[in-house]
């Protein structure tokens, strides 16, 4: 099997919330007369973004190519589960002639790159570009990046400090390995915003990057597929606060799964996330929720004090089960203490 061969991987990287499920349901409906496979990466145990986007399933992109890997990173699976999975989607009868990953929101891509070195696959598979996804309003209002002068006056007060956040880091690494950066939510952040999102971005990369903006996913995928970047071979120009750790620091962060009963008031329920962003910095919350004589399940998206709630699809036989994934920092993960909010809503 020659390069010319190789089947192109597209990486879809970015922090929690910042749009990379709603990217590729776009890519999915446009697919450019390719056939598609994709691999979701869920941090937490109950898968989310996957069963969206098998909703989304055709024939260029058919249910069995949508795998879901949950409750783990795959860059520290790469051996019981990355590689088997990306080995079962080309063994296919009909085998993808592109493969999306969706990471989760806290995977740093470089590792993954790495992966793509191993003897298994290496020579039927290359990734054609990192797309860094970055929530242009949270990033516009510094919730993501550095602060020197913060930094520096930290340091000052107590000498022990001399890291930045976890939260950074993962920020610094996505940008530093992508090939293109979206500033997702446009929308949302407005010209100002835009111009200040770029400034940060611009200042984290090691390199030039393109830098789009991007609104509800939509985007040219003629612009983000065909990038033939070879990012395997590329790893030296994607510098990681990693680079030379034997592993890198999933342990920064924890994820819960919370099951309530119906619920008679989604708005409700919407104010009691909030309130747990802005109390116990909770990151991220997402899952689907039964309400009170409504047929359909619906869909919680959380990402900090921004909440997004719809209706998806009908339960059908499914069982009527709500159930939410709470992500944060693993210190602030206090069960007993989500739980009493949820109870003070009436939840």
């Amino acid at each position: 099997m020659t390069d010319l061969a190789k089947i192109p991987v597209t990486v879809i990287t970015g922090f929690l919330g910042a749009g990379k499920t709603t990217l590729i349901r776009h890519l999915m409906q446009n697919p450019q007369g390719k056939r598609l496979a994709v691999l979701v990466n869920e941090f937490g145990t109950v898968g989310v973004d996957g069963d969206i986007l098998k909703s989304c399933a055709d024939e260029n992109c058919p249910e069995e190519n949508i795998v879901e890997l949950a409750n783990g990173c795959i860059c520290c699976t790469v051996a019981d589960e990355f590689i088997p999975t990306v080995e079962a989607l080309l063994a296919m009868p009909r085998r993808p002639d592109h493969i999306l990953i969706e990471t989760s929101g806290l995977a740093l891509p470089k590792p993954l790159l790495k992966a793509f070195d191993w003897p298994a696959i290496r020579s039927k598979i290359t990734v054609d570009g990192v797309i860094a996804l970055a929530d242009a309003e949270a990033v516009a209002a510094g919730r993501f990046a550095p602060d020197p002068e913060a930094v520096t006056a930290q340091a000052m007060a107590d000498a022990g400090i001399d890291h930045e956040t976890p939260l950074s880091e993962v920020f610094e690494d996505q940008i530093s390995c992508a090939d293109i950066v979206l500033l997702s939510k446009a929308d949302l952040a407005g010209e100002a915003g835009l111009a200040a999102a770029r400034a940060v971005v611009e200042a984290e990369a090691p390199r030039k990057l393109p830098i789009l903006a991007m609104t509800e996913g939509i985007i040219d995928p003629a612009v983000i597929l065909g990038l033939n970047a070879a990012a395997e071979d590329d790893l030296a120009a994607r510098p990681s606060h990693h680079d030379g750790a034997d592993d890198h620091e999933h342990d920064d962060f924890d994820s819960i799964v919370i099951e309530i009963g119906e619920i008679a008031d989604p708005e409700g329920l919407a104010e009691a996330l909030r309130r747990l962003a802005r109390e116990q910095d909770i990151l991220r919350v997402k899952g689907h929720v039964a309400v009170q004589g409504k047929p359909m399940r619906l869909l919680m998206q959380a990402v900090g004090e921004r909440v997004r709630h719809q209706f998806d699809r009908p339960w059908g036989t499914a069982p009527r089960a709500s159930r939410l994934v709470v992500i944060a920092e693993h210190d602030r993960i206090d069960p007993a203490a989500i739980r009493a909010v949820l109870a003070e809503a009436g939840i």
